[in-house]
């Protein structure tokens, strides 16, 4: 048994997928860039970017021809990129794509504590204007942002958000089953997938937690000042909506080989590689339910192995699901 990682989680592919698409076209306008550099303006070790590089070597347009592939070279410590345009030309959006583009930039526009609307009203004005006479289609679709049950919690973070009033939460944590009372200083909503969260300096934990407000039993804003430490950072939701707390359940799984997948959608506190390809992982969750549906839709392909509670759980779950296909 081999250690793949330990600590921190590894990046994943999508995380990297995205990284690489945009460094092509960047360092195409800028050809005999320093690798340093160009390491920085990405957040990365000038060794992951000289890895980058190299993956683009086998990264072109079908066909797999010399010609048809990307041409990447840094020695001497500056970065040259050739035979890319087709990933540098501009994008050419169908009536359909464009319409879609125009609908999500409105109703990010409508998302309560949005940080950079003038960012997004700047993008919505430029893809109107290309998109012409097709964009008034747009017009006919709305999408609903309200939060359902949630709808009180919802507008007293609102209301904190607005007067910068800290917010006391009585708040579930489904996986030790108990309410906690936390005062928060209130940072931003967001609404991911649709579910509502609000994201928020806890003074309990001293750091920076994001509350899902369908799991708020009680709220209540204070007449106290809720502006967020200067140290209090918003994380960057696109990347991981969720980061694993010490107070989270570790739970150690095994992984098939037609597994792997996981390990690149969701965090993981190590990933040690066993026998035929199979992986040994550790991950934590607040939510055992989340995880329960995880392992029952990979069908086989994983196994609980701690805690062993979990396990026994999971499968009793399975067995009840072909009960009832028996009867």
């Amino acid at each position: 048994m081999t250690a793949r990682a330990s600590g921190p989680a590894t990046e994943s592919a999508t995380s990297r997928l995205s990284r690489l698409l945009t460094m092509v076209p960047w360092l195409l306008n800028r050809q005999g860039i320093e690798i340093e550099e160009a390491a920085r303006e990405f957040g990365v070790s000038p060794q992951q970017m000289e890895a980058d590089l190299e993956l683009l070597f086998v990264c072109g347009t079908p066909g797999h021809m010399p010609d048809d592939l990307i041409e990447a070279e840094w020695e001497g410590g500056r970065v040259f990129v050739d035979n890319a345009d087709s990933i540098a030309r501009p994008l050419r959006l169908g009536v359909d794509e464009a319409l879609a583009l125009v609908v999500g930039l409105r109703t990010l526009a409508e998302v309560p504590g949005l940080g950079e609307r003038s960012a997004v009203d700047r993008a919505l004005a430029k893809l109107e204007s290309a998109a012409g006479a097709a964009a008034a289609g747009a017009r006919s679709v709305h999408v609903d942002l309200e939060a359902g049950g949630e709808a009180e919690v919802l507008a007293a973070c609102r209301e904190a958000l607005a007067g910068h009033r800290r917010l006391r939460l009585d708040y579930l944590v489904p996986s030790r089953d108990e309410t906690t009372r936390r005062d928060v200083d209130p940072m931003r909503i967001q609404t991911v997938e649709a579910r509502w969260y609000l994201e928020a300096w806890c003074h309990r934990a001293e750091a920076v937690r994001l509350f899902r407000l369908d799991r708020i039993v009680a709220i209540e804003v204070l007449d106290e000042d809720g502006t967020p430490p200067a140290e209090a950072r918003s994380r960057d939701l696109d990347e991981q909506l969720f980061s694993p707390g010490p107070d989270d359940l570790l739970v150690t799984l095994e992984l098939a080989p037609s597994a792997r997948w996981v390990i690149d959608y969701y965090p993981v506190d190590s990933v040690e590689e066993l026998a035929g390809g199979r992986l040994l992982v550790r991950m934590r969750t607040a939510d055992t339910r989340w995880l329960q549906r995880l392992v029952l839709r990979l069908s086989g392909q994983a196994r609980v192995l701690e805690p062993a509670e979990l396990g026994t759980a999971v499968a009793g779950i399975a067995q009840e699901a072909l009960a009832g296909y028996s009867r």
